[in-house]
């Protein structure tokens, strides 16, 4: 048939495979957290991750070598656990029976719509973490290296020793660079994806940091967020099912209903090994 001779669709098969593909790539090249690298990402098959916030400070028996025969005393780790059931994160079009289409296009739109929502909801739980003020010495709330500086001494005194990250708000990183004033700091190809690579600014103070335009009033719930400084602890995402694309006929739109999804939620494990960094003067 003529019909198969391009990319339409009509021919279902031509249009999905490059689809697909463009929606994968899109969604993980346009986001900070789908690949797992600030944030773990755990499988989660049936929808529901439970995971353990273990006890910072837990009892251990020292034993010196006058006790040699003495029994080990039982101490079992206190933990809280923390259920996290995924979300579906979804977006459609319609691809109408009308000649030649671009199918990298199309998935490119949609990858990159489900995967911005989705890191919208990690901004949200980025918004609970522990809050703390920022202002300089005017008192005009313009963010600095020594903000930072104060965010990491809140989590290390909680005890949290492992890698830091940072993701600063769009609106506050001339004003952070500045104060930095120098281009030592400029990132490099570290990172899997678009958006780290090209997100990714510096590491101060052991931080590895990034700047973002999703750190917003709307998605954190916080009043002009400047930035989250966290540890890969502080949160997980439970995965059941990463991006994907399906196709079905829709006769009544004379075409194809093409629907990208993500089966994924981020949740809070410990709030104290982050720290939200918010304006002062507001």
């Amino acid at each position: 048939m003529a019909n198969e001779a391009y990319i339409s669709a009509i021919n279902a098969d031509a249009l999905f495979v490059p689809a697909k593909a463009a929606t994968v790539y899109a969604a993980h090249e346009n986001s900070l957290f789908l690949g797992g690298e600030l944030i773990p990402v755990v499988n989660a098959p049936n929808g529901v991750l439970q995971v353990p916030e273990i006890a910072k400070d837990v009892t251990v028996d020292q034993i010196t070598g006058s006790e040699s025969t003495a029994d080990v005393e039982t101490e079992l780790p206190t933990f809280t656990k923390n259920t996290i059931t995924a979300d579906l994160f979804a977006a459609r079009s319609v691809v109408r029976d009308l000649g030649a289409i671009d199918p990298n296009e199309v998935g490119r739109a949609l990858g990159m719509a489900v995967s911005s929502k989705f890191d919208d909801s990690v901004m949200a739980v980025l918004g609970t973490l522990t809050a703390q003020e920022a202002a300089d010495a005017a008192g005009k709330g313009v963010m600095d290296v020594s903000d930072i500086a104060a965010a990491v001494q809140t989590i290390r005194g909680a005890g949290e020793t492992g890698q830091l990250y940072g993701v600063i708000a769009h609106t506050e990183y001339a004003a952070l660079m500045s104060d930095i004033g120098s281009t030592a700091f400029a990132g490099g190809d570290l990172f899997q994806g678009q958006a780290l690579r090209s997100g990714f600014f510096g590491n101060i103070f052991g931080v590895q940091l990034f700047v973002t335009s999703r750190m917003t009033d709307a998605a954190t719930g916080v009043t002009n967020p400047m930035a989250a400084i966290f540890s890969a602890d502080a949160m997980r995402i439970a995965m059941q099912k990463n991006v994907d694309l399906e196709i079905a006929r829709r006769a009544a739109a004379v075409g194809q209903d093409v629907v990208a999804s993500l089966h994924a939620k981020c949740g809070l494990i410990d709030a104290s090994r982050g720290v939200m960094i918010k304006n002062a003067t507001t």
